[in-house]
């Protein structure tokens, strides 16, 4: 893999000066490209329904509105900030048909390309611009001066510039001004599903959960076990976040050290890693995002239905009533480095690691 910067991206602009870039879709990401791209100096315009709350936003923002199919005919780079799973769709009725040589399809996340879903013709340049935040900290970072990082790959290149277009596009959003990391559709589609799935929305979150069921089950106080197990958490990933594991370590008790690094290891072990490893090889596969197909082309009833659950859960009671009480204290936890300071033994729901 290779990072590059804004000494790498500087010659990479001529290949989008005068170009219409048309970003379909108004939501989270496509806010943050469409906006950030216009204030680095490019015509912008974008594809959204008509009518709909995010036309009225991006209208509101002082952009031309169009059809998903008129903005494309306009663009000459076209950038796909839509769902994964409505993408395919928009794609095949509005799009496609507005191909031709000479254009640059643009994607801000690989699944769709990796899994098949969406096939462009081959005289058409293929990109992505894969940023590592929310489309909210993107524009926020980019109107104070700095970045987000992002990742960027090319899967066709029948112009020999789509590299140049990608590396064109990161700087305009931001990008370069923190890090632009050079890869390939698959890794970043197959990693970050895993990131997702294993970890970050999946593995964290049910070991909160059976934390607090444990805590819960044994007689402690439901709000109690929301603290130790749940609000405490932000703390502890903001130093990872800002410096490391080790550096975390550094900061906190030598209790919170010896406790976590003896008692850890005895929860993710090889029986973890074995199903890390099938939830690996279920995306890889295209398991998972045949599966994931047939769900939302059904309506996505099971995704609701265990949407409705989690809300219902007592560990979301526990947490809105722990959340009214600490107010101040999440404004504080937000600070840069304020976990540094904060101690880990608990004798009140405001303290912390």
């Amino acid at each position: 893999m290779k990072m590059l910067n804004s000494k790498d991206t500087a010659a990479a602009a001529a290949s989008l000066k005068g170009v219409t870039i048309a970003v379909i879709g108004y939501g989270n990401q496509g806010q943050a490209h469409a906006r950030n791209l216009r204030n680095s100096g490019h015509h912008v315009v974008v594809g959204q329904r008509p009518g709909g709350p995010n036309a009225i936003l991006a209208q509101r923002h002082g952009f031309e509105i169009h059809s998903a199919r008129d903005a494309a005919s306009k663009a000459d780079l076209i950038i796909l900030a839509l769902p994964d799973e409505t993408m395919a769709d928009i794609y095949h009725s509005d799009i496609a048909p507005t191909l031709k040589a000479g254009k640059t399809l643009g994607f801000v996340h690989g699944f769709n390309i990796r899994f098949g879903r969406i096939k462009p013709p081959a005289d058409v340049d293929v990109i992505m611009v894969a940023l590592n935040g929310t489309g909210r900290l993107v524009r926020l970072a980019f109107e104070q001066g700095h970045g987000v990082a992002a990742m960027v790959a090319v899967h066709q290149n029948p112009s020999g510039k789509a590299r140049e277009k990608a590396l064109a596009w990161a700087a305009g959003i931001g990008a370069d001004r923190a890090a632009i990391i050079e890869t390939t559709f698959a890794d970043e589609a197959e990693t970050d599903l895993f990131g997702e799935q294993a970890v970050l929305c999946g593995g964290v979150v049910e070991l909160i959960r059976a934390g607090f069921e444990v805590l819960v089950g044994a007689g402690y106080p439901p709000e109690l076990a929301y603290v130790g197990c749940m609000h405490e958490m932000k703390q502890v990933i903001d130093l990872m976040y800002e410096e490391g594991v080790a550096a975390m370590r550094d900061k906190i008790s030598n209790t919170a050290k010896y406790g976590g690094l003896t008692r850890g290891q005895r929860l993710v072990g090889d029986t973890m890693k074995a199903e890390m490893r099938r939830i690996l090889e279920e995306i890889r596969s295209g398991r998972f995002a045949e599966e994931w197909g047939r769900e939302s082309q059904s309506g996505a009833p099971r995704l609701a239905a265990m949407m409705e659950q989690e809300r219902l859960s007592p560990m979301e009671a526990a947490g809105k009533t722990v959340r009214s009480w600490m107010k101040n204290a999440l404004l504080d936890a937000s600070m840069p480095h304020a976990a540094s300071h904060a101690h880990h033994h608990m004798p009140q729901p405001a303290s912390g690691h």
